[in-house]
Protein backbone atom coordinates (compact mmCIF):
# COMPACT_ATOMS: atom_id res chain seq x y z
CA UNK A 1 0.00 0.00 0.00
CA UNK A 2 1.46 3.35 -1.02
CA UNK A 3 1.89 6.38 1.23
CA UNK A 4 -0.89 8.32 -0.45
CA UNK A 5 -3.39 5.58 0.41
CA UNK A 6 -2.11 5.46 3.97
CA UNK A 7 -2.56 9.23 4.27
CA UNK A 8 -6.16 8.97 3.07
CA UNK A 9 -6.96 6.21 5.54
CA UNK A 10 -5.33 8.11 8.41
CA UNK A 11 -7.25 11.28 7.57
CA UNK A 12 -10.54 9.36 7.44
CA UNK A 13 -9.93 7.89 10.87
CA UNK A 14 -8.85 11.25 12.25
CA UNK A 15 -11.95 12.88 10.77
CA UNK A 16 -14.30 10.61 12.69
CA UNK A 17 -12.33 10.73 15.92
CA UNK A 18 -12.47 14.51 15.75
CA UNK A 19 -16.21 14.47 15.07
CA UNK A 20 -16.89 12.46 18.23
CA UNK A 21 -14.49 14.45 20.38
CA UNK A 22 -15.76 17.92 19.50
CA UNK A 23 -19.53 17.33 19.53
CA UNK A 24 -21.73 15.93 22.33
CA UNK A 25 -23.25 12.61 21.32
CA UNK A 26 -26.84 13.85 21.44
CA UNK A 27 -26.00 16.68 19.00
CA UNK A 28 -24.40 14.54 16.30
CA UNK A 29 -26.26 14.69 13.01
CA UNK A 30 -26.74 10.91 12.90
CA UNK A 31 -27.64 10.43 16.59
CA UNK A 32 -30.79 8.34 16.88
CA UNK A 33 -32.47 8.23 20.28
CA UNK A 34 -34.92 5.56 19.17
CA UNK A 35 -33.54 3.19 16.49
CA UNK A 36 -37.01 1.80 15.83
CA UNK A 37 -36.53 1.00 12.09
CA UNK A 38 -33.48 -1.16 12.84
CA UNK A 39 -35.13 -2.83 15.83
CA UNK A 40 -38.22 -3.69 13.77
CA UNK A 41 -36.09 -5.39 11.12
CA UNK A 42 -34.05 -7.24 13.72
CA UNK A 43 -37.21 -8.48 15.43
CA UNK A 44 -38.49 -9.65 12.03
CA UNK A 45 -35.41 -11.91 11.74
CA UNK A 46 -36.57 -13.83 14.82
CA UNK A 47 -33.04 -14.53 16.02
CA UNK A 48 -32.21 -16.51 19.15
CA UNK A 49 -30.79 -14.56 22.10
CA UNK A 50 -27.32 -15.99 21.50
CA UNK A 51 -27.20 -15.00 17.81
CA UNK A 52 -23.99 -13.24 16.76
CA UNK A 53 -24.91 -9.64 15.92
CA UNK A 54 -22.37 -7.36 14.30
CA UNK A 55 -22.87 -3.58 14.29
CA UNK A 56 -20.72 -1.95 11.60
CA UNK A 57 -19.64 1.63 12.22
CA UNK A 58 -21.65 1.77 15.42
CA UNK A 59 -20.44 5.18 16.54
CA UNK A 60 -22.30 6.07 19.70
CA UNK A 61 -25.43 4.17 18.67
CA UNK A 62 -28.23 3.57 21.17
CA UNK A 63 -29.00 0.31 19.38
CA UNK A 64 -26.58 -1.77 21.44
CA UNK A 65 -28.24 -0.92 24.74
CA UNK A 66 -31.65 -1.65 23.19
CA UNK A 67 -30.48 -5.07 21.99
CA UNK A 68 -29.02 -5.93 25.39
CA UNK A 69 -32.29 -4.98 27.07
CA UNK A 70 -34.12 -7.29 24.67
CA UNK A 71 -31.91 -10.17 25.80
CA UNK A 72 -29.38 -10.52 23.01
CA UNK A 73 -26.11 -11.75 24.48
CA UNK A 74 -23.51 -11.96 21.68
CA UNK A 75 -22.75 -8.58 20.10
CA UNK A 76 -19.70 -7.28 18.23
CA UNK A 77 -19.39 -3.50 17.96
CA UNK A 78 -17.13 -1.87 15.37
CA UNK A 79 -16.02 1.60 14.42
CA UNK A 80 -12.97 3.16 12.79
CA UNK A 81 -12.94 5.85 15.51
CA UNK A 82 -11.76 4.69 18.93
CA UNK A 83 -13.26 7.86 20.43
CA UNK A 84 -16.75 6.78 19.44
CA UNK A 85 -16.37 3.33 20.98
CA UNK A 86 -15.12 4.84 24.25
CA UNK A 87 -18.27 6.95 24.38
CA UNK A 88 -20.43 3.95 23.58
CA UNK A 89 -18.77 1.67 26.12
CA UNK A 90 -19.23 4.29 28.84
CA UNK A 91 -22.98 4.40 28.27
CA UNK A 92 -23.59 0.65 27.99
CA UNK A 93 -25.26 -1.45 30.66
CA UNK A 94 -24.00 -4.97 29.95
CA UNK A 95 -25.76 -7.86 31.73
CA UNK A 96 -23.56 -10.46 33.37
CA UNK A 97 -24.53 -13.14 30.84
CA UNK A 98 -23.83 -10.97 27.78
CA UNK A 99 -20.63 -10.78 25.74
CA UNK A 100 -19.96 -7.47 23.95
CA UNK A 101 -16.74 -7.12 21.95
CA UNK A 102 -15.38 -3.80 20.66
CA UNK A 103 -13.25 -3.75 17.51
CA UNK A 104 -11.58 -0.63 16.09
CA UNK A 105 -11.02 -1.45 12.43
CA UNK A 106 -11.49 -0.06 8.92
CA UNK A 107 -14.33 -1.82 7.11
CA UNK A 108 -12.79 -1.03 3.71
CA UNK A 109 -9.34 -2.30 4.69
CA UNK A 110 -9.98 -4.71 7.56
CA UNK A 111 -7.44 -6.54 9.66
CA UNK A 112 -9.01 -7.95 12.83
CA UNK A 113 -12.44 -8.14 11.21
CA UNK A 114 -11.08 -10.58 8.64
CA UNK A 115 -11.05 -13.20 11.41
CA UNK A 116 -14.76 -12.80 12.19
CA UNK A 117 -16.96 -15.74 11.20
CA UNK A 118 -20.53 -17.05 11.43
CA UNK A 119 -22.31 -13.73 11.84
CA UNK A 120 -26.09 -14.15 12.16
CA UNK A 121 -26.92 -10.48 11.62
CA UNK A 122 -24.86 -7.65 10.10
CA UNK A 123 -26.24 -4.18 10.82
CA UNK A 124 -25.09 -1.04 8.96
CA UNK A 125 -26.89 2.25 9.42
CA UNK A 126 -25.26 5.20 7.64
CA UNK A 127 -21.88 3.57 7.04
CA UNK A 128 -21.68 2.19 3.50
CA UNK A 129 -22.78 5.48 1.94
CA UNK A 130 -19.50 7.09 3.07
CA UNK A 131 -17.43 4.66 0.98
CA UNK A 132 -17.03 6.69 -2.19
CA UNK A 133 -14.20 4.65 -3.73
CA UNK A 134 -15.22 1.59 -5.74
CA UNK A 135 -12.30 -0.46 -4.38
CA UNK A 136 -13.32 0.26 -0.79
CA UNK A 137 -16.96 -0.65 -1.46
CA UNK A 138 -15.89 -3.90 -3.09
CA UNK A 139 -13.75 -4.85 -0.06
CA UNK A 140 -16.65 -4.04 2.25
CA UNK A 141 -19.08 -6.25 0.36
CA UNK A 142 -16.47 -9.02 0.25
CA UNK A 143 -16.12 -8.76 4.03
CA UNK A 144 -19.88 -9.14 4.45
CA UNK A 145 -19.89 -12.19 2.19
CA UNK A 146 -17.06 -13.80 4.16
CA UNK A 147 -18.43 -13.09 7.61
CA UNK A 148 -22.19 -13.66 7.34
CA UNK A 149 -23.18 -17.31 7.50
CA UNK A 150 -25.68 -19.01 5.20
CA UNK A 151 -29.15 -18.11 6.40
CA UNK A 152 -27.82 -14.99 8.13
CA UNK A 153 -29.18 -11.50 7.63
CA UNK A 154 -27.81 -8.11 6.53
CA UNK A 155 -29.43 -4.76 7.28
CA UNK A 156 -28.18 -1.88 5.13
CA UNK A 157 -29.71 1.53 5.85
CA UNK A 158 -28.18 4.26 3.69
CA UNK A 159 -29.10 7.64 2.20
CA UNK A 160 -31.55 6.96 -0.61
CA UNK A 161 -31.41 8.45 -4.10
CA UNK A 162 -33.33 11.54 -2.97
CA UNK A 163 -31.21 11.89 0.18
CA UNK A 164 -28.37 14.19 1.17
CA UNK A 165 -25.24 14.26 -0.97
CA UNK A 166 -22.90 15.09 1.92
CA UNK A 167 -22.77 14.32 5.63
CA UNK A 168 -20.34 15.47 8.32
CA UNK A 169 -18.43 17.35 5.62
CA UNK A 170 -17.91 14.23 3.49
CA UNK A 171 -19.32 13.19 0.13
CA UNK A 172 -21.62 10.18 0.11
CA UNK A 173 -22.98 7.65 -2.37
CA UNK A 174 -26.78 7.41 -2.52
CA UNK A 175 -28.50 4.04 -2.89
CA UNK A 176 -31.62 2.14 -3.73
CA UNK A 177 -32.24 -1.54 -3.00
CA UNK A 178 -31.20 -2.61 -6.50
CA UNK A 179 -27.77 -1.02 -6.08
CA UNK A 180 -27.33 -2.72 -2.71
CA UNK A 181 -28.34 -6.05 -4.23
CA UNK A 182 -25.67 -5.67 -6.92
CA UNK A 183 -23.06 -4.94 -4.25
CA UNK A 184 -23.95 -7.96 -2.13
CA UNK A 185 -24.25 -10.28 -5.11
CA UNK A 186 -26.30 -13.38 -5.88
CA UNK A 187 -25.60 -14.95 -2.48
CA UNK A 188 -28.16 -12.60 -0.94
CA UNK A 189 -31.91 -12.18 -1.37
CA UNK A 190 -33.83 -8.98 -0.59
CA UNK A 191 -36.43 -9.68 2.10
CA UNK A 192 -37.74 -6.22 3.03
CA UNK A 193 -37.20 -2.59 2.03
CA UNK A 194 -38.72 0.77 2.88
CA UNK A 195 -37.90 4.46 2.72
CA UNK A 196 -37.59 6.32 6.00
CA UNK A 197 -37.23 9.98 6.91
CA UNK A 198 -34.88 10.49 9.84
CA UNK A 199 -35.14 13.70 11.84
CA UNK A 200 -31.77 14.94 13.05
CA UNK A 201 -31.24 16.51 16.50
CA UNK A 202 -31.13 19.86 14.65
CA UNK A 203 -34.59 19.25 13.21
CA UNK A 204 -33.33 18.73 9.65
CA UNK A 205 -34.34 15.57 7.81
CA UNK A 206 -32.42 12.83 6.02
CA UNK A 207 -33.99 10.39 3.55
CA UNK A 208 -32.91 6.75 3.99
CA UNK A 209 -33.61 3.44 2.34
CA UNK A 210 -33.72 0.52 4.79
CA UNK A 211 -33.11 -2.94 3.40
CA UNK A 212 -33.03 -6.45 4.86
CA UNK A 213 -31.23 -9.20 2.95
CA UNK A 214 -30.75 -12.87 3.75
CA UNK A 215 -27.77 -14.96 2.66
CA UNK A 216 -29.11 -17.93 0.72
CA UNK A 217 -25.86 -19.84 0.15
Amino acid sequence: MNNKTNDIEYDFQAHWNNAYRKTPTENLGWYEKDPAPSLDLIEFCDLPDEAKIFNAGAGSSTLINKLLKKGYTNIIVNDIASASLRELRRDLVIPQDADVKFIVDDLTNPTELNEMKHVDLWHDRAVLHFFTEEEGRQRYFELINRCVKAGGFVILAEFNLEGAKKCCGLDVVNYNSEMLQVGLGDNFKLIKEFNYTYIQPSGNTRAYVYTLFQKIQ
